[in-house]
């Protein structure tokens, strides 16, 4: 008799699917923390031994206490989701091994030990080794942080348009053999994925600098430091919105090309045929919330566009339906708003991104209480933008675990009872709960102890640091 058999109400494929999605979508604040935060610490160490100005030491000071808080909290969160490789897939491991241990074991090896040493360089070495090597440091924590997210992209694409690989049948099991490491490692979605991955990283942490820089001079802190992390995050804002949405509207035409299924629950499309674009969409009634179809919903939409961005032109493109494909599709409604919600946010940042523009060209860019306020209240959305975008992403490709080759049920392991699933995947929530508690906590420590030590009088900021090596 299952001890636990009490607890058993959810199935293990849908247990370790919410399990890894919560993990992942509070793993991937603190992965994103460290892809976007490394060029600022690089920016700010550089000019800070360039200039030797007081200001760059405080900034490249606070915002490495910050990557070194969500590197630790990052690897405490991120180790579990390679043993549910095992425990809750199985068998996905069992057909892929070969073809994700090895990206997954470079990015340990390579990214996460480079990454860890200079990281350490970066905090207790500041008065102990030479300038140079210090600036040094800086760049080789920001290139194991972008070279890990370069194989954890390597793998999920894989994942999404697998390629470089042949089925051969092992112990009664239909394995991935690798054939060619090239076409695996570089297969057609990696780089749209990874340059959507980083700019959407650097941009989130622009808001969260963005937002904390408004805080110190919303209370009148306007020192020379904040003042400057306030106008370089505005300006990265600016950019990397503009970026980020061109971009994502050819990523977007390249998943309406590999994987049309995912592209049809993007938009709700159900019937084959000239798709519509629901600029915006509000539901009408409960059902909608679960099943948003274009009868439900109060949309806004542009007749064609849809097909017009898969296609790259043509009006008339047909986009196959929900209802054509030979097998069930993704949860539609949570891709559907996931959608609504990362491509809403994405105009937002451009337009917080021109308003700080327009308020820099006026020279009056730290004097609008207003603007102030709006990137205060703004400082989470990018993460928020980020996470439905790995929604669309994650949740869009079901019910594929591995796109036409391996089915997510399928994939799950064999041994894991529901009871087992419904017990850890509680476990996990609560955990994973107390341990973002607890950097929201830390980071507020950080923040209340800045705002303590904060000066109002620019000069001090100005005063030069003392030059070593």
């Amino acid at each position: 008799m299952d001890f636990f058999s009490p607890l058993a109400f959810l199935s293990p494929e849908l247990a370790s699917r919410i399990q890894f999605g919560w993990t992942i979508t509070i793993h991937i604040i603190f992965a994103a923390t460290s892809i976007g935060l490394a060029p600022f610490l690089v920016y700010f160490t550089v000019q800070e031994f360039r200039t030797q100005q007081a200001r760059y030491r405080k900034l490249r000071a606070f915002w490495t206490k910050l990557f070194a808080i969500g590197f630790i909290m990052g690897t405490v969160t991120g180790i579990p989701m390679g043993f549910m490789f095992g425990t809750n897939f199985g068998v996905f491991s069992e057909v892929a091994g070969e073809l994700i241990g090895g990206p997954l074991s470079f990015e340990t090896k390579m990214a996460f030990f480079t990454e860890a040493v200079f990281l350490g360089v970066m905090l207790f070495g500041h008065e102990r080794v030479p300038g140079w090597f210090y600036v040094f440091s800086s760049v080789m924590v920001a290139f194991g942080a972008w070279l890990s997210a370069f194989w954890i992209i390597v793998v999920n694409a894989w994942m999404q348009t697998p390629q470089g690989f042949e089925l051969v049948e092992k112990g009664g099991l239909e394995v991935a053999q690798l054939t060619d490491p090239v076409a695996a490692f570089f297969t057609p979605r990696m780089p749209w994925m990874y340059a959507h991955m980083q700019m959407a990283s650097v941009l989130s942490i622009a808001l969260i600098i963005a937002g904390v820089s408004a805080y110190f001079l919303w209370r009148n802190h306007r020192t020379a430091a904040w003042r400057t992390a306030f106008r370089v995050s505005v300006i990265v804002i600016l950019v990397t919105s503009v970026l980020q949405v061109v971009q994502g509207d050819m990523y977007g035409r390249h998943v309406g090309e590999t994987q049309p299924h995912k592209f049809a629950a993007m938009e709700a499309h159900y019937e084959t045929g000239s798709a519509d674009l629901h600029l915006i969409a509000f539901p009408t009634e409960l059902e909608a919330f679960t099943n948003p179809r274009a009868e439900n919903l109060y949309a806004i939409s542009i007749p064609h566009l849809a097909s017009y961005l898969a296609s790259g032109g043509d009006t008339d493109h047909e986009i196959t339906g929900l209802n054509d494909f030979p097998y069930e599709g993704p949860p539609v409604a949570m891709v559907f708003w996931s959608f609504r919600i990362m491509v809403g946010l994405g105009f937002l940042f451009i337009l917080l991104g021109v308003w700080g523009g327009y308020r820099l060209w006026q020279g009056r860019l730290y004097d609008d209480t207003r603007y102030l306020k709006a990137m205060m209240l703004s400082a989470p959305l990018g993460f928020v933008a980020l996470i439905t975008g790995w929604y669309v992403t994650e949740i869009g490709r079901q019910p594929w675990l591995i796109q036409d080759v391996l089915r997510t049920g399928e994939g799950v392991s064999t041994s894991l009872t529901s009871a087992q699933a419904t017990f850890t995947l509680a476990a996990f929530v609560v955990g994973y709960i107390i341990l973002f508690g607890i950097f929201l906590y830390t980071f507020k420590r950080l923040v209340d102890t800045e705002h303590k030590t904060s000066s109002d009088t620019e000069s001090v900021e100005q005063r030069p640091v003392a030059h070593h090596g």
